[in-house]
Parts: C-alpha cells; sequence; structure tokens
C-alpha cells in the first residue's frame, strides 16, 4: 500500500459530509455477501478497516441507515444518501470505511475477499486470501499481522 499523504480526506458524493483517516488501514477487503452486493448496487463493497480514533468526520453528520440491526450500523450522508462507512457492534476499536470516499484511492487494494460463496462469477478480486464466508475471528491476528507486513 502506497499512499502518498496522511491524513486522507475524502467526502460522500455531495461533499456535504467529509472524512479524514490520520493512519494507514489495519486491513483491507472487498466483501460479497449479498447484503453488501444490494447496499452497494455492485458485485462487491470495499472496506478499509482504520483504528477508531485514526477516523473522523471533519464536515456534515452521517446518519444511520442501510440494513438496521445489533450487529452493525452503516453510516451515510444525510443529503445524497452515500454508504460511507459502517460500525461493528463490540468492535469499537476500528470503523469500515468505504475507501472509494477518500479523494486518493490509489492505495486501496483488497487483501482479504469474504463471502466468496455468493460471489458473482464475473466478480473477480485480486485478494490474497479468499474465504467463502466470513473468517473466524481467530483468523483475524494473524490477518492483521501479515496485512501490516506488507506495509
Amino acid at each position: 500500500m502506497t499512499v502518498s499523504a496522511f491524513p486522507l480526506t475524502g467526502s460522500c458524493r455531495c461533499g456535504a459530509t467529509r472524512i479524514e483517516a490520520a493512519r494507514p488501514p489495519v486491513l483491507t477487503a472487498a466483501c460479497h455477501c449479498r447484503g453488501c452486493q444490494k447496499m452497494s448496487a455492485s458485485a462487491f463493497s470495499l472496506t478499509a478497516m482504520f483504528p477508531a480514533e485514526a477516523f473522523r468526520v471533519t464536515e456534515g453528520s452521517p446518519v444511520p441507515g442501510g440494513a438496521k440491526g445489533e450487529e452493525l450500523t452503516h453510516y451515510f450522508c444525510p443529503g445524497c444518501l452515500t454508504w460511507m462507512f459502517t460500525r461493528i457492534t463490540g468492535v469499537e476499536a476500528f470503523v469500515n470505511v468505504r475507501p472509494t470516499m477518500f479523494a486518493d484511492t490509489g492505495w486501496f487494494s483488497p487483501f482479504i475477499e469474504t463471502w466468496t460463496e455468493a460471489r458473482h462469477p464475473y466478480a473477480a478480486v485480486a485478494a490474497e486470501h479468499s474465504f467463502e464466508q466470513f473468517p473466524a475471528m481467530e483468523e483475524f491476528g494473524a490477518l492483521l499481522e501479515a496485512y501490516a507486513a506488507k506495509g
């Protein structure tokens, strides 16, 4: 991963909600689950997992939307309804940000892909690790270490 400079800054489609990441992500992913397919209107969604203290909203007030439940909360710009980031209940140390929100997206490449059992046949992703569903929590430590070792 090569990022030109931190902080990374970005916005929703209309520009009313702006975000910033002060440090690199700890993991990047593409998710092929049906929920992500439907929310992104695409074959998969992209995620960059940032430490919570390194991520902030600098303008606007994102609102919860999309799939609602006890496990996670998706945040959207209230104006253009762009899906910007997700917070997972019980994993408050990280924020899953849609990397396409940043002005500089050239650094992004998915390190893992999840829910490949729902992947469309035409949706090839050049991820180093693939999982038919979501990786087991016990696997995350090794994945985070492997991603960090990539630099």
